[in-house]
């Protein structure tokens, strides 16, 4: 484990918290303080802006739309069964559902149609509604073939998504919105802001306003838990989806939302992006990787209250059905290492399975890559072939790697992290031959290594609770704008365990600074009163009884 530092205050420097944050800002390229610290409101914000040639684009699809409109025609809004997906798709189908449009929401079943638009999903949707538009939401622009299939039927196809664009878009589209910047929920925000102020005019003010506010606030908060749970940077006008979308929480009165907090125990209490990662976006996605996500999409948009319990606890309950089989199945993998690849692990780990279910290969990719600090793709059996889920280290661009043997899959996509495909089952063998040997001469040996990256190195004098409340004025914190990271050299004092069984440690430093390690309670034995440690830490504040003091969380010791 290698610890490097940006910038270093030594002992005597006269430096004041403002001058600290102000060196935390010019690292991370700020260059409009006041802006990154006080974002623009969303609504001030219109999807023309993101792309010269959208005003264009956003008028074809407003006459379109005007013709549907008109003659009440069909609209499917076509959405992913993630998170993103699911949050914005509810918003887009319900701006069109208030605004008088007949239209419906299509979330496609994760194992019996996959990822995104498939000829299948969309031969299900013109015999189910027969629709004169679809519209995706957050995915489509890897769909060329899905999509001149879609429009030999009769049926025209707007794309809004944010994920990597491949070399040949799809041409048979109406129109396509793509924006990286964005999640998928965050682009359906814009692009179904774009159509309310569009139709407003044409229905009841007293219908308007209600949907005025929840572009001010409950589509906001959605977008949020999208672009959260989609792990998009946190700057520009995402940061001002998120950071503005946090605060519409509590003005929010959504009842599936409001169910899934209560049932977590979260029930009241401040959504900050920990919130929406550890409790909302996984119970969201739990549906969707067990059974349909259809049922997390009713959730979010119910206006029974009885309905959204129903729904949350069900919701729910596969939430911890998926954490036990995940559990399962990460036992089992680390069982097929040790068995297939001994103590020589390649550069790239491979395992696939007949019996781990479609939904949490991911999850398992994750783990590993979490233990292994490698890329690491999990397979597992379908319908004769094999999806994959893969997930990388920051040094190697999986989507990138994947486009590269495109010729051996069926599909893919995703990100430089993260990516999903399909193998046909009589090319997975070759593919994971040439991956592996691809990835050996790819991948350099220091790539593998873990590395922390601090902020800054700085005495423990210079700390204090103004710094402390300086700092969490960068918040909201995540992808692209993570929370500043310290190291200092501290003195061990009171070294203890806390927690009901004692699984975290705590001890004090010698300028009276508490620190805390979860799930490090075991080091408690090893350290020594008086001694000294390097330690990497975020600082933060204790609230306790009413008293705030200072608070050093531990990343590495």
């Amino acid at each position: 484990m290698k610890i490097y530092f940006k910038h270093e205050i030594k002992l005597g420097e006269r430096v004041s918290s403002k001058e600290i944050v102000d060196l935390l800002l010019k690292e991370r390229g700020i260059t409009d303080v006041a802006e990154f610290l006080t974002p623009k409101s969303p609504l001030e914000l219109d999807i023309r802006d993101f792309d010269k040639t959208y005003k264009k684009q956003m008028d074809h699809v407003l006459k379109l739309l005007e013709t549907i409109y008109e003659k009440q025609q069909m609209v499917v809004v076509y959405t992913d069964y993630d998170a993103d997906g699911v949050t914005g798709g509810a918003i887009l189908w319900e701006t069109l559902h208030l605004l008088g449009f007949k239209a419906m929401p299509y979330v496609p079943h994760r194992v019996h149609e996959g990822y995104g638009f498939s000829i299948k999903g969309i031969e299900n949707v013109k015999k189910e509604f027969d629709p004169a538009l679809i519209i995706s939401v957050d995915h489509g622009i890897t769909a060329r073939e899905k999509i001149a299939h879609a429009q030999s039927l009769g049926i025209p196809v707007v794309v809004t998504d944010h994920h990597m664009k491949p070399e040949l878009i799809p041409d048979k589209a109406e129109a396509i919105f793509h924006i990286p910047l964005l999640s998928g929920s965050g682009v359906s925000y814009f692009f179904s802001k774009a159509i309310y102020d569009h139709f407003k005019t044409k229905i009841d003010p007293a219908q308007a306003l209600p949907i005025s506010m929840y572009f001010q606030y409950d589509y906001q908060a959605l977008a949020a838990i999208g672009t959260v749970a989609d792990l998009v940077p946190l700057v520009g006008p995402s940061r001002s989806l998120v950071y503005h979308g946090l605060s519409a929480f509590a003005h929010m009165k959504r009842y599936g939302i409001l169910e899934i907090l209560k049932s977590a125990g979260y029930e009241n209490r401040v959504v900050t992006p920990y919130e929406i990662g550890f409790i909302i976006a996984p119970r969201i996605n739990a549906i969707g990787r067990l059974e349909h996500a259809l049922d997390a999409l009713r959730l979010l948009c119910t206006t029974d209250p009885d309905r959204a319990r129903t729904l949350a606890t069900r919701i729910g309950d596969k939430n911890t059905l998926r954490q036990d089989l995940v559990k399962t199945a990460i036992d089992q993998a680390y069982k097929m290492m040790k068995k297939e690849y001994g103590t020589t692990i390649p550069k790239l780990i491979v395992l696939k399975s007949d019996q781990w279910h479609e939904g949490i290969i991911g999850l398992i990719a994750s783990k590993i890559v979490e233990k292994y600090f490698r890329p690491v793709i999990i397979m597992t059996k379908t319908d004769g072939h094999y999806k994959g889920s893969a997930r990388s280290i920051p040094a190697f661009h999986m989507t990138k790697f994947l486009t590269s043997h495109r010729d051996m899959l069926v599909d893919m996509g995703g990100h430089a992290q993260a990516a999903g495909f399909t193998v046909t089952q009589q090319n997975t063998d070759a593919f994971v031959k040439a991956a592996q040997a691809a990835a050996e001469l790819q991948i350099q040996e220091s790539d593998l290594e873990k590395i922390i990256e601090a902020d800054l190195k700085i005495p423990l004098s210079y700390l204090n609770l103004d710094l402390a409340h300086t700092i969490q004025s960068l918040a909201p914190f995540g992808i692209g704008n993570p929370q500043p990271v310290f190291v200092s050299d501290t003195e061990i004092k009171n070294p203890t365990t806390m927690g009901k069984t004692r699984d975290h440690l705590k001890f004090f430093s010698d300028h009276g600074i508490e620190f805390v390690c979860f799930g490090k309670g075991e080091l408690c034995k090893e350290l020594k009163p008086g001694e000294v440690r390097e330690v990497v830490y975020k600082l933060e504040i204790n609230n306790w009884n009413g008293q705030q003091r200072l608070q050093g969380k531990i990343i590495h010791m």
